[in-house]
C-alpha cells in the first residue's frame, strides 16, 4: 500500500480528483480501475458505481455499494484493517465506493496459502469478520497477499468484494473454513466484545455509520452473529446447505 498515514488515505479517496484508466474485466459488477489526485499525490483505486450494480434476488437493488463501504468499517472498528480504505463518494458514474487499489499477483490467493502457518492469524481474523458481516461471495480470489519489505518477510492479507454481505438471513459462503470447530483466540475474541460495546451504544461513531447504511433488520441480525461468535468462542463449521460461492475461486 501506500506510505501515507490511514486518515491520509481516506481523505485523498474522497476528495481528490477521480480520473478513470479503464474498466476491470471479470467482474460480474461494473468497476473502473482509476487515480485519484490531489496536487502531487495520487492514489490507485477500484471505482464501483452503484448504477453499475447487477440486479439481485435477494438484496435490495442499489446497496451493494453501502455493503462494501460497511465492510470496511467493521473491519476497521475491529482494529484489524482486513479490508482496503474505502470511501463512498460521487464520481464520473455516479456515487459509489472509492476502494484503495491494492498490488497482488493474482495467481496466489487463499488456495495457495491454505494450512500455511505464517498466514494464520490474519486468516482467521479474515474468517471471523466473513462470519459477522454474513459474507456471501467469500472467494479464494477475494484473498490479496500484498508482498512487504518489512524484516520478518511476512505478507500483509488483504480481503475485498464484500458488496453481497449483511443479509438479515443467514448467506455465509466462504472457502475459509480450516479452522471450522477450532476455539476462536482470546485477542481476536476480545476485539469481538470491544465491537459488541460499540453496537450497543447508538451514539457510537460506527454505530451510527452503520445505522446510516444498513436496514435495521440488517443492525439486529448483524448484532446476533456477533453474539453467538462471542458466547460460543468457536469458529463454527459449515452445516448441510451451501456453504461455498462459486466458482470458488
Amino acid at each position: 500500500m501506500t506510505e501515507m498515514a490511514s486518515g491520509d488515505v481516506l481523505q485523498l479517496l474522497q476528495d481528490g480528483t477521480v480520473e478513470v484508466e479503464g474498466l476491470l474485466p471479470w467482474s460480474s459488477n461494473y468497476a473502473f480501475l482509476v487515480r485519484v489526485c490531489e496536487g502531487p499525490l495520487a492514489l490507485g483505486a477500484v471505482y464501483k458505481p452503484r448504477r453499475g450494480e447487477r440486479p439481485l434476488w435477494d438484496f435490495a437493488q442499489g446497496t451493494l455499494c453501502q455493503r462494501e463501504l460497511a465492510a470496511f468499517l467493521v473491519s476497521e472498528a475491529l482494529g484489524w484493517h482486513i479490508v482496503p480504505p474505502t470511501v463512498l463518494r460521487d464520481a464520473q458514474h455516479g456515487p459509489g465506493t472509492i476502494q484503495l487499489y491494492i498490488d497482488h499477483d493474482p495467481a496466489r490467493h487463499y488456495f495457495t496459502i491454505e494450512g500455511e502457518p505464517s498466514f494464520r492469524s490474519q486468516l482467521q481474523r479474515i474468517a471471523l469478520l466473513d462470519i459477522l458481516i454474513n459474507n456471501a461471495d467469500r472467494k479464494a480470489g477475494h484473498v490479496l497477499l500484498q508482498e512487504t519489505d518489512a524484516p520478518d518477510g511476512i505478507e500483509r492479507l488483504w480481503g475485498i468484494d464484500h458488496g453481497i454481505c449483511f443479509h438479515s438471513d443467514p448467506k455465509l459462503r466462504t472457502v475459509i473454513w480450516e479452522f471450522g470447530g477450532m476455539a476462536i483466540p482470546d485477542t481476536l475474541r476480545e476485539a469481538l466484545v470491544a465491537l459488541r460495546q460499540r453496537l450497543a451504544q447508538p451514539a457510537d461513531a460506527t454505530t451510527t455509520a452503520l445505522a446510516a447504511l444498513l436496514t435495521d433488520a440488517e443492525m439486529d441480525a448483524l448484532r446476533r452473529r456477533l453474539g453467538r461468535l462471542i458466547d460460543r468462542a468457536m469458529f463454527p463449521q459449515p452445516g448441510p446447505g451451501r456453504h461455498y460461492p462459486w466458482p470458488p475461486v
